[in-house]
Order: C-alpha cells, then structure tokens, then sequence
C-alpha cells in the first residue's frame, strides 16, 4: 500500500514549477525568446570563470579518488575549515570547522536544522511572505509550520502578530533574508527586536529557542547595501546556505549549516547532522564540488546585473500604478495585483506570454512574484507586454 500522505501531494504540486512548465511548452509554440518568464529563480548569469578554471585544474591534476570518492560524513575538512575562515574573516564570528556541515544547498541544510531542534508536533514559526517549499520542508519532519501574517507596508517583520503567536510550542524561528519573495532585506532594527523577544521568550518558556537563517541571497543586496549577518544578533543561530545563487551553482546543490559558535551545543550540533544524514540518505554533497567552492569562496557571479533588471522593472511597474516596495536584494519583485484575486489576475497576463507567480502560496494573496533573473534585454522587451496587458485588461 502507498503511502497516503505523499499521494496526496501529487494533487499539490508546486505552482512556480508548474507555471515552468508552462512557460517552456508555450516557448516549444511561440519561440522561448518570446515568452517573458518569471516564474522560476534560476540563476541568469554564468558561473565565475575561476570556479571553471578551477574544476579544470582539479580534473588534470588531482587524482580521481581524491575527486569523486566519498568525503566524510561532515564533508571535507579542508573545506569546512576554509568555509569557517571565511566566516570568521567576514562576520567577526570565531567559526572553526567543527560548527559547519556541508550539504546538498541550502535546501539539504535546512533540512538538518529542522531536524536538530524539533520533535513532531513541535512548532516553527516563518514570516510571509515565505518561500513555499518551507511547507513541506518543515510538515514532513513531523513538525508544524506556522505562519506570521505579513506587514504589507514594508514586508520587514509583523511584529504584534509575531509575539502573538510565540508560544510555548515554538521551539524554533524560521527567518529568510534577503527575501524570497519579497526582495526585502531585513534591517538591523528588525534582527535586534528578533532577537530580544526570543531571548525574552526562551526564559519565560524554560526552552531554548532558535533561528534558522535561511540565507542563499545573501551576496545579492542593491545601492551598496550588505545584509546584515543574522548570527551575530542571537546566539541560537543555525545559518543555512547555498552556493547557488551567489555563484550560480544551483544545479550542483551545495551549501552548508553553520552553527553560531557562541550557541552552548554548537560542536555536538554538527554531529548530530551527520546522525541525521543517516536517516535521510543525505550523505555529503559531491567531493569534487565541494573542493571547487572552497576555492571561489570569495567570489561571486557578475550580480550586477539583477539590481540592472530591478531598476527597469521597478520603475515600469511604479508606473504603471502597482504598489510595490522596492526590493533591496535577491532577483524578486512583489508587486499588489491589479484586481483582489492575484491568481486571476496572473490567468490574464498569460495572453500576454507573461509568466507571474500569485503570491497565494507565498502566503500573501492580492500580491504577485517577478523572478527577474533574466537576460536584462528580455526584461526590457518584457514592458512592452507589460503595457499591453495592464491597458488592456486594466485600462491603465
């Protein structure tokens, strides 16, 4: 007999990937040059030509065991330590390789934190919007995602309603920064407040409580600004990254889990995600990527090139009369929809071969997500279409 709650699934299935989908059957029709498709945050850009140059050297020059054979449980040590060192070098933060975990993105790393702070039936609280995928990620564990609604006004943190649903059965605190999807980047301010409450609440409940910093945007902020790193506010912190975006690796699926090391269990934490690994099938990520990253780790893609694409877009849409606020990193824009029902609204704007994600399952309805890592020549051809459906459809 099947297992009911993953049948069940099928009836779910993601709606930005379905919207995929789409997008590349109409590109098969019409020519994928002429569909404008920003449902998917795929990576534009190309890799650095280091990173190239790197797995190059590596594939002549090492041997092949060294490359494609097992790395330990934890990942490669030299890795972990050149990972930490960045750290330490970047954050002030005294990283060493006992507090950091390779793993298969940051999808694998988040995976492992669930994990170490939850039982079933625990609870983790996120803010909308929120990626979607965090459903499953969190409900499949055995835990309970629970949602805080979002502040519309500038997409920081619902504060009141973040309080209000700080329970006793919270045991951890899911946070994305830079945004996906909103684009927003959570100030000092709101990280300080964070912290403080949960400092606050650990005491009163007699339970530690963690953040988990989901952070594969965090190389992609605009007007010279910098993320500010979330572990350096609150000592429970578990960072969970992925090379995928700030190198354009998402296909290679490697990041890591690096525990604060100023958090009293942070050397035992990293062993338990190697206890964990065993009964996910996890396993390490590829040996021969991750020696590549560690060599790049000061290096990015050319990321440039989204706050270009945000710019046009920004402005067109402000334009145009949609609420929007203005994204201060990632390749996300999330503007107010034209009309109440935002998947309405996104129906439409595929007679214009505009592919939009309603903002439903990102837990705020009425908005609606632009994945703007395109080629920007696309994105300028894009407003045309752009015009014609909001005139059209909207009178605009």
């Amino acid at each position: 007999m099947l297992v009911q709650k993953y049948r069940d699934m099928l009836t779910q299935k993601s709606v930005i990937r379905q919207l995929s989908e789409f997008a590349t059957a109409r590109g098969k029709e019409i020519g994928y040059e002429n569909v404008f498709d920003y449902s998917l945050g795929n990576p534009s850009v190309p890799v650095p030509q280091e990173f190239t140059d790197t797995m190059i050297h590596m594939l002549t020059t090492r041997e092949s065991n060294e490359l494609h054979g097992y790395s330990p449980n934890p990942g490669i040590t030299s890795v972990r330590e050149a990972v930490a060192a960045s750290l330490e070098k970047r954050f002030g933060l005294p990283y060493r390789k006992e507090h950091i975990f390779m793993a298969s993105g940051a999808a694998g790393a988040l995976a492992h934190a669930f994990r170490l702070v939850t039982e079933p039936g625990d609870e983790i609280l996120t803010f909308a919007p929120f990626f979607p995928e965090y459903h499953p990620y969190v409900d499949l564990t055995g835990a309970i995602l629970k949602v805080v609604p979002p502040d519309t006004e500038n997409f920081q943190i619902h504060f009141e309603k973040f309080e209000e649903m700080l329970t006793e059965k919270v045991m951890a605190v899911l946070i994305n920064s830079p945004n996906n999807p909103s684009g927003v980047v959570y100030t000092r301010q709101t990280l300080e407040k964070v912290a403080n409450i949960l400092r606050k609440k650990s005491a009163e409940y007699g339970h530690d409580i963690f953040l988990i910093s989901d952070e594969p945007y965090r190389e992609i902020v605009f007007d010279g600004a910098e993320a500010p790193c979330v572990s350096r506010f609150y000592d429970n912190t578990i960072m969970c990254y992925s090379f995928s975006k700030s190198l354009s690796l998402p296909g290679e699926r490697i990041g890591y889990v690096a525990v604060n090391p100023r958090c009293k269990y942070a050397e035992e934490m990293v062993y338990m995600c190697v206890q964990i690994s065993r009964g996910t099938g996890h396993n390490c990520p590829p040996s021969i990527i991750q020696l590549a990253v560690a060599q790049v780790l000061d290096k990015t893609a050319e990321l440039s090139v989204y706050e270009t694409n945000r710019n046009i877009l920004y402005r067109e849409l402000v334009n145009l009369g949609f609420t929007c606020v203005k994204p201060g990193g990632t390749f996300y824009i999330f503007p107010k929809a034209l009309e109440e029902d935002a998947k309405v609204f996104c129906e439409k704007a595929l007679k214009y071969d505009l592919i939009l994600v309603p903002g439903d399952t990102f837990g705020a309805p009425g908005y609606f997500r632009m994945a703007y890592c395109i080629d920007t020549e696309k994105v300028k051809r894009s407003l045309e279409a752009l015009r014609r459906f909001v005139k059209e459809e909207y009178g605009r």
